[in-house]
């Protein structure tokens, strides 16, 4: 890892027509580090958003590596239905 952020490029389309950002993930020391906005009336909305997002990196996967779109995504969804299995990751 570096010292230093290495932060992502802002979509040619939001560039371009403006946008609010509404979610920034990064990794520090191994973990997840989330800084959000409610950004929607309804909760569902993020479901789909989360969905519209596996579909991307499992599109970013099939670019990059060997992997199949298929696949990464399979790996995508075993890995959120296997951490929303986990007892000890409660909403409370």
């Amino acid at each position: 890892m570096s010292d230093t952020f290495e932060e992502l490029e802002v979509p040619p389309d939001a560039l371009e027509q403006g946008g609010i950002e509404i979610v920034r993930a990064s990794i520090v020391d191994g973990a997840v580090s989330v800084a959000l906005r409610r950004a929607f009336d309804d909760p569902a909305t993020w479901g789909r958003l989360f969905l519209d997002l596996a579909r991307q990196a499992a599109r970013t996967y099939a670019l990059e590596s060997e992997m199949s779109e298929e696949e990464a995504f399979e790996r995508i969804r075993a890995g959120w239905e296997a951490e929303s299995l986990d007892p000890g990751n409660t909403l409370n």
